[in-house]
């Protein structure tokens, strides 16, 4: 049998697409979702996206949250679980901004 050796993926933005200036990127653990790119102004969301993850679920999250003070979202969105994981996208959205603040 062959030893098989695993190196780490470096995940790079997605190249050609365009995102605001300023955009921060997180990477969540937990989660089906691979990357969170977000900005916030002013103690608001001003963008979120999602790479990964449930499509349909995460545009709705992103829809509702746009604009939204930061400490209202995680207010409302942290400690939120999927399935049987201690955490979800929303949970981890919490994370970043947490880290953001």
């Amino acid at each position: 049998m062959e030893n098989i050796t695993l190196q780490p993926t470096i995940m790079n933005p997605l190249s050609g697409a365009d995102f605001p200036q300023g955009t921060e990127v997180f990477v969540p653990t937990g989660v089906c979702a691979k990357q969170i790119r977000f900005k916030v102004e002013n103690d608001r969301l001003t963008y979120v996206q999602f790479t990964g993850g449930c499509d349909g679920n995460l545009k709705a999250i992103s829809a509702l949250v746009k604009n939204m003070e930061v400490k209202e979202i995680i207010s409302k969105l942290r400690g939120i679980t999927c399935g049987k994981k201690n955490t979800s996208c929303g949970d981890q959205l919490c994370a970043a901004l947490a880290e953001h603040m």
